[in-house]
């Protein structure tokens, strides 16, 4: 046991050392920059849904806003690590396995809340008399609060049990990476961690496949495909796309777990591919997304517009009196 502390220590130092060679910690400015504008769109967003009592009434308003919330928390945890890993501070290793359990957690819950929103879009389809019945807000909380509840029970399962096989002093970290830790788990376990993310990664995708083809099936009678520039088809593709990139870092780094256990592969390869993963793969859908909902839903944007209608003459009151 004593072995490993030292294990962890060397490899991070190894893993700074790469990140400056190449000057890698460059791509933590423009991060800083769309993650910054990001959490401000999507605490805009959320706050037209608590300010409407119309849209806290339907489930998916609520699942927009559990997304939401879902991403900030995940931005938040992923550029406070990004900034500490920048400054060369060392890190507790007992705060970077909570950290790292958290972001798994925020991740997991946004995409279990993405899948949420295609089954509600065709439930809202196939069953639209018995909609409000079947998914009040009242249930629609309780299955928010079971999604995080499913997305952070593996997760700190793991702190808890990497705390309990370990027993001993923590030493700290040159570099706090979701990839290391789990990496660390995964060399004792080559089948937990990659088995966990694929079969939840195969059943949220099948469920939302599913539903796409039994929305086609339910309306194609119905003319709203038939245009090529239909709001339907435009829906669908834009949310296809967004779930694709959802999806796509969870892939990578399943392929960046196979290649911290593979020696033949050598460190550079490594940090370049996490660099890129961590920086773009798992921004590009979250900066996409308050503007996709934003558009897609005009309730969202009528009720940012009144909110800011209200605020310009709040303030017009308040210049000339």
């Amino acid at each position: 046991m004593a072995a490993e502390p030292i294990l962890i220590s060397n490899l991070t130092q190894e893993w700074m050392a790469t990140l400056l060679s190449w000057h890698l910690e460059l791509f933590f400015i423009p991060t800083t920059m769309v993650t910054l504008s990001t959490i401000v769109a999507n605490a805009v967003l959320f706050t037209c849904i608590l300010a409407s009592r119309a849209l806290r009434q339907e489930t998916r308003y609520l699942l927009v806003a559990n997304t939401l919330v879902a991403d900030m928390l995940f931005l938040s945890l992923n550029l406070a690590t990004s900034v500490v890993n920048a400054a060369q501070a060392e890190v507790p290793w007992l705060l970077c396995e909570l950290v790292t359990a958290v972001t798994v957690t925020a991740y997991c819950c946004a995409i279990l809340t993405v899948t949420f929103m295609v089954v509600d879009t065709y439930a809202a389809v196939r069953w639209p008399l018995r909609y409000r019945d079947v998914l009040p807000p009242e249930r629609t909380h309780r299955i928010l609060l079971g999604a995080w509840l499913l997305a952070a029970s593996y997760p700190f399962t793991l702190v808890v049990l990497m705390e309990v096989e370990r027993g001993g002093p923590h030493d700290k970290a040159a570099v706090c990476l979701v990839l290391i830790s789990l990496g660390f788990l995964q060399a004792k376990n080559m089948a937990g961690v990659n088995t966990y993310f694929f079969v939840a990664a195969v059943i949220c995708a099948g469920l939302i496949f599913c539903c796409y083809i039994c929305l086609y099936m339910e309306t194609r009678t119905q003319g709203i495909w038939q245009n090529r520039f239909s709001r339907a088809r435009v829906t669908v593709l834009a949310h296809g796309i967004l779930l694709l990139l959802y999806f796509i870092p969870g892939f990578v780094f399943t392929l960046e777990l196979l290649l911290f256990q593979s020696r033949g592969v050598s460190q550079d390869v490594r940090v370049w591919v996490s660099t890129i993963n961590m920086c773009v793969l798992m921004l590009l859908p979250r900066a996409l997304a308050p503007y996709l909902y934003g558009l897609r839903y005009r309730e969202i944007s009528d009720t940012l517009l009144q909110l800011l209608h209200r605020h310009r003459r709040l303030s017009q009151i308040t210049v000339t009196s």
